[in-house]
């Protein structure tokens, strides 16, 4: 942990690095020329852990579970925030411990602790079983669980190079100081704030299948933001969501180069802050995958959640108008023929990419949308027997989709979000093809606010940055954009995609969902996307 003298002497050296510019040492070929572009080696389990994850199961047997599982977790937390040349905070978090789930006559049961002997995860693994036992008369469905291959010995590694706990505080504060004093000299900013976030994750997990596992994941994630002020200070124009979060180490915030882009994206604000108001009226929307991943998220990937279809998630952020599944799946048209959607956990650098989930299983690549119609939801081993039916159907097996996921050993397993992409396009189209195809439009930049109603139907959505299309050329930014969209409606008016070289991963670190509430971090891979005249709106104007 990081201690007030440490904070402290952490503050004068930032201080001292951005006196003297950005010290060599940040430079990305220091670390880069380094390594020998191999990726960390997978993990081994310690055989202490093992024991105690096979103590584990074996009370659960003679508990009376007809299935049980278990989680020892460790997750470090770092968040170092900056604004101007201050660091205004720097935290530190470590947790470890145990988390036992079991099924008893069809009903499940969680317990966790901190307390690593057998004894606490023996007494752990008692309290699931009362608990399932005491849920049995509320029943409404017993409990099955689809069949996973087992894994008697998996290891695996998210793909990062630099381990970026293994960087110094002082190295990071300095970096994100030295960004700021980029982006302060552009004559109309005023305030610039980093922050640098990092996540790392040791899963040890095993079931009474006899899969075992043991998993290594880090995130990081370094958003800027920048704002500009009028001269006569009655304004403002902020720009931000310029980085996206990532499941790599060190080197992607290297790679970032934010001293070298602080100073265009405050630029991009100083333009944002005399950019003339969006008139309101259809245009074409021609949507960057730095925002179009948030659109995704919002009106495609919840909504395809099988709970929610179900019923069975409601109070955090609603169910879906994708349901009931009987009558959509195979039939609803969800968007234009260049739509096509996928969920997966593998993709390289997406947020919520996995070797296997919180159920044992080796997630797999699944459509979700085949070629704008509704085909499947995410699911998890509870939830793949539910579909049964329509899987049958089409000669599938029933099989989970791998999408179980907790956020820390102390949490309950429940289905969360995979990584839910875009497909791009068959065309080589790039960001700068579709402009030059789009003779009245506006092109969208960055995530912004946005709302979306309970079924996630009817929602709005606004942008870092927008600018104008005018005959095939941006002719400026426009200030107050947001689009209004009905979902199903706005993604079959979708006209052009762009091909696999503007394919970009957008991603979240936060995610919501459950009671209690939970966050898992997931990515939207997307190309950038046209969308015939859509609804636009100023987000500024006054009644």
């Amino acid at each position: 942990m990081t201690t007030r003298r440490d904070f402290l002497t952490t503050s004068a050296l930032a201080a001292g690095a951005v006196a003297l510019g950005v010290p060599r040492e940040l430079r990305a070929e220091r670390a880069l020329d380094a390594m020998d572009g191999t990726v960390r080696r997978p993990p081994t389990m310690d055989a202490a852990v093992r024991e105690l994850l096979l103590h584990a199961l074996d009370e659960a047997t003679r508990g009376g579970a007809s299935w049980a599982d278990v989680r020892i977790q460790r997750v470090q937390r770092q968040s170092i925030a900056t604004r101007e040349r201050q660091v205004l905070g720097v935290s530190d978090d470590d947790t470890i411990g145990c988390g036992v789930r079991v099924l008893v006559d069809g009903c499940w049961g969680f317990s966790a602790t901190p307390r690593l002997t057998k004894d606490g995860i023996a007494r752990a693994t008692r309290d699931a079983i009362a608990t399932a036992k005491a849920g049995r008369p509320a029943r409404d469905r017993a409990v099955t669980l689809a069949p996973a291959p087992v894994v008697a010995d998996g290891r695996w590694s998210s793909g990062f190079r630099i381990d970026p706990f293994s960087v110094s505080i002082e190295e990071k504060v300095a970096l994100a100081l030295a960004a700021n004093a980029a982006a302060l000299a552009v004559p109309t900013v005023r305030f610039a704030g980093t922050t640098l976030s990092f996540v790392k994750e040791e899963r040890n997990y095993a079931n009474s299948d006899g899969t075992v596992t043991v998993q290594e994941v880090v995130r990081s994630w370094t958003p800027m933001t920048i704002t500009a002020v009028s001269a006569d200070r009655t304004d403002f124009a902020v720009r931000d969501a310029m980085v996206q979060p990532t499941g790599r180490g060190w080197e992607a915030v290297l790679e970032t180069k934010l001293v070298e882009n602080a100073k265009p994206w405050g630029e991009q604000a100083a333009e944002k802050l005399t950019a003339k108001p969006v008139e309101p009226g259809r245009y074409d929307l021609l949507l960057h995958p730095s925002n179009l991943g948030l659109t995704i998220h919002e009106s495609v990937a919840h909504p395809t959640e099988v709970d929610r279809a179900f019923g069975y998630e409601a109070n955090y952020a609603g169910t879906s108008f994708v349901a009931p599944p009987e009558k959509v799946l195979g039939s609803l048209r969800f968007g234009s023929e260049l739509m096509t959607i996928v969920g997966d956990r593998s993709q390289p650098g997406g947020c919520a990419t996995i070797g296997w989930d919180d159920d044992g299983v080796a997630p797999d690549e699944f459509t979700i949308v085949d070629k704008g119609t509704f085909v499947d939801y995410q699911t998890t081993r509870e939830q793949a027997s539910w579909l049964g039916d329509w899987y049958a159907k089409r000669g599938r097996p029933v099989r989970s989709h791998g999408c179980s996921y907790a956020d820390s050993w102390s949490s309950v397993a429940f289905q969360r979000m995979p990584n839910v992409s875009l497909r791009p396009g068959t065309k080589d189209l790039s960001w700068n093809d579709m402009i030059a195809a789009t003779d009245r439009g506006i092109a969208i930049l960055g995530r912004g606010s946005y709302s979306i109603d309970q079924q996630r139907y009817n929602a709005q959505f606004g942008g870092a940055i927008a600018y104008e299309i005018r005959n095939g050329k941006i002719t400026g930014q426009l200030r107050d954009v947001a689009y209004v969209i009905r979902t199903p409606d706005f993604w079959r008016s979708l006209d052009m995609i762009g091909g696999a070289r503007s394919y970009e991963l957008f991603a979240t670190f936060a995610d919501g969902k459950g009671q209690p509430g939970q966050v898992n971090a997931v990515s939207h891979g997307c190309p950038p996307a046209r969308f015939r005249q859509a609804t636009i709106i100023n987000t500024g104007r006054k009644a």
